[in-house]
């Protein structure tokens, strides 16, 4: 299934997320929505330069440099946090992916979770080199931001185990608290990870999410997670190493 395709209120139907037919009526808040993110923004940009500036190490994060400001207001204001997919897509491209943990983590650790996307498992149900890199990736974020929720993302099980569960236990063996972490074992494609999730981040009142992923790829996983929560949460990202 492509998400192209199908209008955002049809894909939200499919998979009874809470929203289904609301894009529509948004379509017309959304100037009014739009003046209070920039206003959101401005004083979100305020704090990260405070904290850039201020803080003492042990509050600020070495991640906040002039590119995760940009991507963070960038996730917050105008078209990356719509219902519109043209909008999602022009806005996205215009961010500059990178590895840097996201400001909307420094704001918003508690309520912002931490999804990792799956990349496929040997026949032997072990995991594959890029899929390393990413929990790799998000176990920086897990150790960095010890209150955000984890969700594994993937299906397509390989010897009896998902790619939800792999990841799980890998992230398990290394230290994460098992109760941070919640299984999304169903998706078979990058627009399932996003809708899946969504349904999960929407149950549990989630007010933001970031995207790990690799360099290839995470744009793309931005754009259908963005996609797949119909403006309703900031979206953010972060590549692995491959």
């Amino acid at each position: 299934m492509n998400s192209k395709f199908e209008s955002n209120d049809a894909i939200a139907a499919k998979y009874s997320l809470p929203w289904a037919g609301q894009s529509t009526i948004w379509g017309f808040g959304y100037m009014a929505n739009v003046r209070r993110s920039v206003t959101k923004g401005l004083i979100a940009a305020s704090v990260i330069a405070a904290a850039g500036v201020g803080l003492s190490p042990a509050t600020a994060s070495a991640d906040i440099t002039p590119t995760t400001v940009v991507n963070g207001i960038l996730s917050t204001v105008g078209g990356c946090q719509t219902p519109v997919r043209s909008l999602i897509l022009a806005c996205t491209s215009a961010e500059t992916l990178t590895r840097q943990s996201p400001v909307l983590l420094d704001l918003n650790p508690v309520g912002t979770n931490i999804v990792v996307l799956g990349a496929g498992l040997f026949d032997d149900g072990t995991m594959r080199p890029m899929l390393v890199d990413r929990l790799q990736a998000a176990l920086q974020l897990a150790r960095q931001y010890p209150r955000s929720p984890i969700i594994t993302s993937g299906g397509a099980p390989k010897a009896g185990v998902t790619e939800a569960r792999a990841m799980r236990e890998w992230l398990v063996a290394n230290g994460v608290d098992p109760g941070r972490i919640t299984e999304e074992g169903t998706s078979w494609s990058t627009v399932e990870n996003a809708l899946n999730s969504a349904r999960i981040l929407a149950d549990r009142g989630a007010t933001g999410v970031v995207v790990v992923s690799s360099a290839n790829h995470v744009e793309r996983a931005m754009v259908d997670f963005r996609v797949a929560v119909l403006g309703r949460i900031p979206v953010a990202g972060v590549i692995a190493a491959t």
